[in-house]
C-alpha cells in the first residue's frame, strides 16, 4: 500500500456513473490461500443504516459469488484505463477454469486480510453487512425482468459498509 493514501470520506469526489457503469470495477474476495474476482459495471454507492456503503449485485453462476459469501470483506478496485483490457478478460473468463489473475498484468495484495490489487488507482476496503437475491415479483415494469433475467438467474444484492478508501 506504499502508493497509496488513505482517503477521508468528505473529500472524496466520485462519479459512480464513469467509474462503475463505464469504466467498471473489480470485486475481489478470498483468503492468503485462495482469492477470486470478477469484473462488474453494476453496482451503486450511498448512504444507508448511518454507513457510507457500497451495493454489488453478483449472479448466482459466478465463482466469485462463492468468496464473497465465505468471507466477512471484499474490495472494489477501479483502475485507469490501461487496464481495461485486463478487465475485460477477467469478466470473461471464470476463475473456476483457470487462475485467470495469472493471466493479466495485475498483482495481487492484502490489506488486513482483503485482497486487492496494487495497479488500481483506487481501492475501497468493504465489510457485509446485508444481502437479499432479487427476485421476479420485485419488478414494477415486467420489462426488466425479461430482458435482464431471461434464465432467471436472478443476482444477490450486497449491502457493505466501505470501510476505508485508498487512493493513489
Amino acid at each position: 500500500m506504499n502508493d497509496f493514501k488513505e482517503m477521508n470520506f468528505d473529500d472524496f469526489n466520485f462519479n459512480p456513473f464513469t467509474k462503475i457503469g463505464k469504466e467498471w470495477m473489480l470485486i475481489t474476495a478470498g483468503t492468503k490461500d485462495k482469492i477470486n474476482t470478477m469484473t462488474a459495471s453494476w453496482g451503486s454507492l450511498g448512504v444507508m443504516w448511518g454507513k457510507n456503503v457500497a451495493f454489488t449485485f453478483i449472479r448466482p453462476q459466478r465463482y466469485t459469488k462463492e468468496f464473497i459469501d465465505n468471507n466477512e470483506t471484499f474490495s472494489l478496485c477501479f483502475f485507469t484505463e490501461e487496464f481495461k483490457k485486463d478487465l475485460s478478460y477477467l469478466g470473461s473468463v471464470s476463475g473456476k477454469d483457470e487462475d485467470k489473475i495469472s493471466k493479466t498484468n495485475l498483482t495481487s495484495d492484502f490489506i488486513n486480510n482483503t485482497p486487492y490489487f496494487v495497479e488500481a488507482s483506487l481501492v475501497f476496503i468493504c465489510k457485509k453487512l446485508y444481502m437479499q437475491n432479487i427476485t421476479s415479483n420485485g419488478f414494477i415494469i415486467p420489462e426488466l425482468n425479461s430482458k435482464w433475467y431471461e434464465n432467471n438467474d436472478y443476482h444477490t444484492m450486497y449491502v457493505s459498509e466501505i470501510q476505508k478508501i485508498y487512493s493513489k
